[in-house]
């Protein structure tokens, strides 16, 4: 595991993350609690998902990444493809995006490790835009949601440039994970262009039909 600062800061880190996911379980627990009418109004509106192409390329970060941590890549068949949205899982996924946003502060990676691209799971409370989406990640599975409905995906962003997004799977269609906004919106609201996503059957990636491939995914 690849962490900076010091044991203490590493400690305190654990126990903040700790802490988020607890957060998550008792959310599930909380809205369980209202009435169906309720629950129902909450959810988002059902929309069109992308539709995947032909195995792409996957951004080198990412392939290193994997090496690193296996497990955050690995996928198991025999999991949902889709997420079933229900009241709790909305509240928990909307509430993952927003406290991630607000715990890690945003920096480059050639700011925090002096190279262009380097993906990772913000240990030391820093990162740019993969970083804050692998954590989510992480968190939503530890919740219970499903990894292989979870990709992570590039795109390019409104400056023209490569970003990183998580791509949640569902029933009501492909919903979006930034760290640009607290909203979690359907892909088409992003406005961004989708270039690639992790496929859901190998550990390969899938292309979407956008334009050329960022070679990196280096913005906050």
């Amino acid at each position: 595991m690849r962490t900076t600062g010091t044991g203490h800061l590493k400690t305190g880190l654990q126990m903040g993350l700790l802490a988020l996911l607890t957060l998550c379980v008792g959310l599930v627990s909380e809205t369980g609690a209202q009435t169906a009418p309720q629950m129902m109004a909450a959810l988002p509106a059902a929309s069109a998902g992308l539709i995947p192409g032909a195995e792409a390329r996957p951004i080198l970060a990412w392939t290193e990444f994997c090496q690193s941590y296996p497990a955050e890549c690995a996928f198991d068949r025999a999991e949902p493809a889709r997420i079933a949205m229900t009241p709790a899982i909305w509240s928990t996924i909307v509430s993952v995006n927003r406290r991630v946003n607000r715990t890690i502060d945003p920096v480059t990676d050639q700011e925090h490790w002096g190279r262009p691209d380097r993906w990772d799971l913000a240990e030391d409370g820093r990162g740019d835009c993969e970083d804050f989406q692998l954590l989510k990640r992480r968190m939503l599975a530890a919740a219970g949601l499903p990894r292989r409905a979870m990709r992570m995906t590039v795109v390019i962003d409104e400056k023209g440039e490569g970003h990183a997004v998580l791509t949640l799977i569902t029933d009501r269609g492909d919903l979006v994970l930034d760290n640009k906004t607290n909203a979690v919106l359907t892909w088409a609201q992003t406005g961004y262009v989708f270039i690639k996503r992790e496929g859901q059957d190998a550990l390969a990636w899938v292309s979407l039909g956008g334009a050329s491939s960022p070679v990196t995914t280096a913005n906050r």
